[in-house]
């Protein structure tokens, strides 16, 4: 299936041309008008800088059909609605059925076997007396 270029622009190709396939690692971008939520102030609540409002990290494309759910509050289930949101988003354009298939098609080309590294479970301190709680314990 070929990408028309609205497909292509869509799929954001400008900002996804790196060797990982997407931005280097812990690069920041403002999020499109329609994720801008009062609520979420993205980066700055840590840093609390005003440059910082509204920043979030932007994931490499690579295996992203193996990295569901999508968006940083991981509130999109599947890869073809994400496509549609970000289409709407980024270009403010309804994305069509066709155009999202080929989207989508172009992004599982990108899937690959992933590296144990990236999926194995974080090894962690032991826990002492002076270990803080999870919140809400």
């Amino acid at each position: 299936m070929f990408l028309t270029p609205f497909a292509c622009e869509v799929a954001s190709i400008e900002r996804h041309n790196r060797v990982s396939v997407g931005v280097a690692s812990g690069v920041n971008r403002r999020a499109g008008l329609a994720l801008r939520q009062p609520a979420d102030a993205g980066r700055q609540a840590v840093t609390k800088q005003e440059s910082d409002r509204l920043v979030f990290k932007v994931p490499s494309l690579r295996n992203i059909d193996k990295t569901q759910p999508y968006f940083h509050t991981g509130k999109v289930a599947t890869l073809d609605e994400a496509v549609k949101e970000m289409g709407e988003y980024q270009l403010g354009k309804q994305v069509t059925d066709n155009e999202v298939a080929s989207i989508v098609t172009f992004l599982k080309a990108l899937t690959g076997e992933i590296p144990a590294e990236y999926i194995k479970p974080p090894e962690l301190p032991k826990s002492t007396a002076k270990t803080p709680k999870p919140s809400g314990t």
